[in-house]
């Protein structure tokens, strides 16, 4: 069968061209968004990809070229930094996100009598926008997301309940378009897989931000990365992207290659200068002053992370005995036992407010026990990196925030100049002298990331160290941590650096349990799910798989299956324009006027029309496995 028709074309950008003082974003780029694509962006930190959200959503219009919507597109834009009036409810707050619905509800309440016709087709507008489950659907927003009480005030919340406030306002009118940025930030995950969930199930188009890798993995179908002012699409999800990457750079390398061997054989000819030079002398010339003008190749610098050499531990870093936190009334961990040992890199993991950072701030000794022990080792020197609590000062430039009056820094034992320390977290010799509060986001966070390590320790305690990371940074920091020669305890929700850095996993329950798991998260998710699955009433509890069938034989297509194959390309067209038809008769304005009696029957056709579609598409995927060799039958 021949290609599928392509969806519909949700939004367009052509020559789209962004520009902020003399920081090139966009050098006249396109794009095509279309109906069901679900599409990252990523990029360093500062490249411009909030910048880029924010131009598509329609919040920003400092930019050139030709931005289209489909016709009656209804969006919904999610910034990094949720912005909630103060004064209002978290129920109000929400609503503001389905504001048409709402206007049409209210037009319907104050409905005069006597026009039936008009009553009908509001009717069907509220229907189609979901308007009669608007206040269920909020509810469930609220409890899945784990949002603050619908009645609670906006002057109350923290940062992260206004993010969880901000995602249902995006998600509650059922938007045609959603743009996300940074969706992930401040949940915890199992809120995270909850919204890749609902994400992958959704039938609209939706462009994100984010620096989540898993997330990016399970959610992405297009990958998008913002570099040098250009976009480079690759099909599929992150892992896919990262294999075209490497092919793309790899194709760049050669040809770079070629271009310099170019050059150097033709430089001696052009020495030479000889005085004869004929049309193809001139050509020569050309073609050698074209190659010796291209840009050359621009390569990627990664992040040098630098990690201190941790002084020598003892073999006692941390005994916890017994230990009781409670904090407002509510116990946090109950009766923890145990022990850090030289070299373990601890995940510590649980919904947000179960007690993850009362954990980090006890083992430092800035919160006392109510009950149990804390008995730090003789050589243990910590180190706590949470970047809400480190304050950057937006007047200084970059150079005096981390150099605070000296030339140089002090990294176990050896001096380091500042420029060749702030170069290793990837700062330009202009961003250097930049004041702080020009900074990006991400460009704030490798700053205090540098400013952290400069404390040295052997024990690093890390609260959420992953937050605004662009991807390379977050590498080289997972490879940074598995090379620290010390111990670590992290707080985080990224389950990609939860993978990769950590020999073990401690969940905090929200009763005040704990249960520790050596290994990754992924080992420590599934030993969790056995214990649930075991603490289940047997009857409940899910059937193991059946076993595998056994090996068939491969049968090939009839000649009847190749012609019904042959024609089932124009089958399906004839399908879905049945299906269009009617879905176009009840679009009309007069239909509840002119064919109100036929409404149940229309119903009835467009279900069954629907179905066949279904049944030719599942037919066909049959159909064109068997040819594939695919498809087996029992011997």
């Amino acid at each position: 069968m021949a290609n599928p028709v392509p969806a519909p074309v949700a939004l367009t950008a052509r020559e789209i061209h962004i520009q902020l003082a003399d920081r090139l974003i966009l050098d006249h780029e396109d794009l095509v968004l279309r109906e069901g694509d679900r599409v990252a962006v990523v990029g360093r930190n500062g490249c411009g990809k909030s910048t880029v959200l924010k131009v598509l959503a329609g919040v920003e219009n400092f930019f050139t070229g030709e931005l289209t919507t489909r016709r009656g597109l209804r969006p919904a834009y999610l910034p990094q930094e949720v912005a909630l009036e103060p004064g209002r409810t978290v129920r109000d707050c929400i609503l503001d996100g389905a504001a048409d619905v709402l206007a049409l509800l209210h037009k319907y309440e104050g409905r005069q009598p006597g026009n039936p016709a008009a009553t009908a087709e509001l009717e069907a507008q509220i229907e189609q926008l979901g308007g009669w489950q608007l206040n269920q659907r909020l509810d469930e927003l609220v409890s899945a997301l784990r949002a603050p009480p619908a009645d609670r005030l906006a002057d109350s919340l923290s940062g992260g309940e206004k993010r969880r406030v901000g995602i249902c306002r995006t998600l509650i009118g059922q938007p045609d378009l959603i743009l996300l940025d940074e969706p992930t930030n401040h949940l915890d995950t199992e809120t995270i897989e909850w919204l890749e969930t609902y994400l992958a199930r959704y039938r609209g188009t939706c462009l994100f931000v984010t620096h989540d890798r898993s997330f990016l993995d399970r959610v992405a179908t297009r990958v998008l990365e913002l570099a040098g002012g250009h976009l480079f699409s690759s099909e599929g999800n992150y892992t896919e992207f990262l294999r075209n990457k490497a092919k793309r750079e790899e194709v760049a390398e050669q040809n770079e290659a070629r271009r310099l061997s170019f050059i150097r054989r033709e430089i001696d000819w052009i020495r030479r200068a000889p005085k004869a030079r004929g049309t193809k002398s001139q050509d020569r010339i050309q073609r050698f002053e074209a190659a010796a003008n291209q840009a050359g190749l621009e390569r990627e610098s990664d992040i040098e992370l630098v990690v201190p050499p941790a002084p020598r531990l003892a073999n006692r870093v941390v005994d916890i005995r017994q230990l009781t936190l409670e904090l407002g009334g509510r116990t946090l961990v109950r009766n923890l036992d145990f022990t850090f040992e030289p070299g373990m890199r601890l995940g510590i993991v649980g919904r947000n407010g179960v007690g993850k950072t009362t954990l980090l701030r006890a083992i430092l000794g800035e919160i006392a026990p109510t009950a149990g022990q804390i008995v730090p080792g003789a050589r243990t020197e910590f180190n706590y990196a949470d970047q809400h609590r480190v304050v950057l000062n937006d007047d200084k430039t970059v150079f005096e925030e981390i150099g605070e009056g000296n030339d140089y820094v002090t990294l176990g034992g050896q001096r380091l100049g500042i420029w060749a320390y702030l170069k290793r977290f990837l700062f330009a010799d202009d961003e250097i002298h930049t004041r702080i509060g020009q900074l990006s986001g991400g460009e704030r966070s490798r700053l205090v990331l540098a400013k952290i390590l400069l404390r040295g320790g052997n024990f690093l305690l890390l609260d959420e160290p992953t937050n605004d990371l662009d991807l390379s940074t977050l590498r080289i920091l997972e490879e940074g941590l598995c090379g620290f020669g010390g111990c670590v305890a992290v707080v985080s929700h990224d389950r990609f650096f939860l993978n990769r850095v950590c020999t073990g996993i401690l969940g905090i329950g929200e009763d005040g349990s704990t249960h520790y798991e050596p290994g990754n998260y992924d080992y420590f998710v599934a030993k969790r799910r056995e214990r649930e699955d075991a603490a289940r009433p047997a009857e409940t509890r899910p059937r193991p798989a059946p076993p595998p069938p056994p090996k068939t034989a491969i049968r090939k297509l009839k000649w009847s299956e190749e012609r019904e194959l042959e024609g089932m390309e124009e089958a399906i067209l004839l399908a879905e324009a049945a299906v269009e038809e009617i879905e176009a008769r009840f679009a009309k304005p007069d239909f509840f006027a002119a064919h109100g009696h036929e409404t149940a029957a229309l119903g009835q056709e467009l279900e069954a029309a629907r179905a066949e579609v279904a049944r030719l598409y599942a037919r066909w995927e049959e159909l064109e496995a068997v040819r594939a060799g695919r498809d087996v039958k029992s011997p």
